[in-house]
């Protein structure tokens, strides 16, 4: 009887609650406070806290942390806005830091 695999999943490092899917990584690439973070189309599960203008890398953006809507550790921050026209494809966008997630199904 074949065994039933379900998708590739990324976990909060501190609950495992379910935050993205790997078929919704864009780039990883990305720089993070921590280190190096992951570009995702998507996400689930998390908590969207208040924008803010951040100076960033790649120059200035409207910001907002993300959190588990579990536990609420900071995972990352949803792209809410860029100023320059080459950073646009970023907006509503989201990264996770990759110090902050855990591969779930692989």
């Amino acid at each position: 009887m074949a065994e039933f695999v379900g998708p590739r999943l990324y976990s909060c490092c501190n609950c495992r609650n379910h935050v993205s899917l790997h078929d919704d990584i864009i780039s990883k690439a990305f720089q993070g406070r921590h280190g190096r973070a992951f570009l995702f189309s998507h996400a689930m599960n998390i908590v969207v806290g208040p924008k803010e203008d951040r100076h960033l890398l790649t120059g200035l953006h409207t910001v907002a942390d993300i959190s588990c809507a579990d536990c609420r550790e900071v995972l990352g921050w949803k792209y809410e806005r860029a100023y320059e026209a080459s950073q646009k494809y970023k907006e509503g966008k989201y990264i996770f830091e990759k110090l902050k997630i855990v591969k779930e199904n692989w």
